[in-house]
């Protein structure tokens, strides 16, 4: 199969940066639901913390790779995302009214398998819908992600209606990707009005074939400036790690202010800035992700769930170049991004696996199922796991005694404790009244004290 988009791609051409937030990361937690502030009910459990198949996934290799692999994810309880095009799926509807989901299949199967819930990203549109001839299908980037002429909006309505009929197991779904293809020329701006169209026509749709069905957008990029920058900084959503650009907070209220309706809130973005800078340092950014997702929430009413369709703590990892960190390093900087997502409210986000062909795959979930002995878990899946597993949707988190330290990420319910040490060398460190020693960049879970 082509590289249906094997990293996530970004949005059209003249794209600018797009987010940040306001304010360092507050290392003392509030006493909250995941969802909001304090004495705010807690959301729906629904979903959670898990995963983006990309072009390579655990639903095809090495027969017995596969098969290793399918009884890695069983049991981790991980969400498994699949786009309707490109990023391991083919062609949907090559020409009007001929489908194909062969591949589409195997992956919402692959989910079926392993216990997981699926989730699908309604992108990206078949040529056809957007100026090119039906029957043939152009993988480049550029067309990829080029949205729907607006005269077919209701021709891709159609065909998530007829996924959404051919996958009644699926039960949420996300409105596009990134915004990829609305940006206007003209103005220097996204295109919000023909993504909230989009947008309406789509959630319209699904909701006939069943109301029960979870729709939410607009899936936007919260890209930042770095500090200090002036011109097209927002003055709303700023922090010690940029500021978010005022395109995003005119395209995000625009979409909040027009829709017809959402049953949860999705973005997405990095810890780093457009230049992929990571300031103050790569730990610190991630309070970008507290403070976005208090203005989202904030902008909201705080009433609907926040989601992250995607997020990055690592410079590079858009075009497949990983930072060149050690796993160590790599996965306590997840770590880290995930407490800040929680701390902004957010009750679900899903990491972008970035799985291929061969080995080695800086940051994968599990070996490669190409590899005749792949199949196996890597220490990224058990962080994902553990953090689903302890702070699933619906978590009220407390208070930690003696976490205000320096480099310490620290998140914490009545059950247990995730620890976070952002230093490349060992400390001791006083966490919920004990001294912990921690190693350098290690992630700790702990059972609460005397609880």
């Amino acid at each position: 199969m082509r590289d249906h988009g094997g990293r996530r791609g970004r949005a059209g051409r003249g794209r600018a940066a797009l987010v940040a937030g306001a304010s360092a990361l507050a290392l003392t937690l509030l006493t909250a639901c995941s969802g909001g502030p304090p004495g705010e009910p807690a959301p729906p459990a629904e979903v959670g913390w898990g995963f983006t198949h990309t072009r390579y996934s655990a639903d095809q290799g090495e027969d017995r790779a596969v098969r290793r692999a399918r009884a890695t994810l069983e049991g981790t309880g991980l969400p498994q995302v699949q786009h309707l095009m490109g990023w391991g799926a083919d062609n949907p509807e090559p020409r009007p009214g001929a489908y194909d989901f062969a591949a589409m299949d195997r992956r919402i199967a692959l989910a079926g398998k392993t216990g997981a819930t699926p989730v699908v990203t309604l992108c990206c549109a078949p040529d056809w819908m957007k100026g090119g001839a039906a029957g043939r299908t152009d993988w480049s980037v550029g067309s990829l992600e080029r949205a729907p002429d607006p005269e077919h909006y209701a021709d891709f309505a159609r065909l998530a209606a007829t996924t959404a009929r051919r996958y009644p197991q699926v039960r949420h779904y996300l409105v596009w990707n990134e915004f990829k293809g609305f940006w206007n020329e003209t103005e220097g701006r996204w295109d919000h009005e023909g993504y909230t169209e989009l947008y309406n026509q789509v959630r319209r749709a699904l909701k006939e074939v069943d109301p029960a069905i979870r729709v939410g957008g607009p899936y936007l990029v919260m890209d930042s400036f770095p500090p200090g920058r002036a011109d097209g900084a927002s003055r709303e959503v700023r922090g010690a790690w940029g500021a978010l650009d005022r395109r995003t907070v005119d395209a995000f209220r625009y979409w909040n202010r027009h829709k017809d309706g959402a049953d949860f809130v999705v973005v997405d973005g990095s810890s780093y800035t457009v230049d992929g800078e990571l300031v103050p340092d790569a730990f610190a950014a991630t309070a970008k992700f507290t403070d976005v997702g208090r203005w989202l929430r904030a902008e909201t009413g705080g009433r609907l769930p926040l989601w992250w369709a995607e997020y990055y703590v690592e410079p590079g990892d858009a075009d497949d170049r990983r930072a060149d960190w050690p796993e160590s390093r790599r996965r306590a900087a997840h770590a880290a991004g995930l407490v800040a997502l929680a701390k902004g409210g957010a009750t679900t986000a899903f990491y972008w696996n970035p799985e291929r062909p061969a080995a080695p795959c800086p940051g994968c979930l599990w070996r490669s199922t190409h590899l005749p002995d792949g199949g196996t878990p890597l220490p990224m899946l058990d962080l994902f796991t553990r953090f689903q597993r302890e702070f699933g949707p619906g978590t009220r988190f407390a208070s930690v005694p003696g976490d205000t330290a320096s480099g310490l990420s620290v998140l914490a319910d009545d059950r247990a404790v995730l620890a976070v040490n952002h230093r490349a060398t060992a400390r001791t460190v006083r966490i919920d009244g004990a001294r912990v020693r921690l190693e350098a960049y290690e992630v700790r879970w702990l059972g609460r004290t005397g609880r």
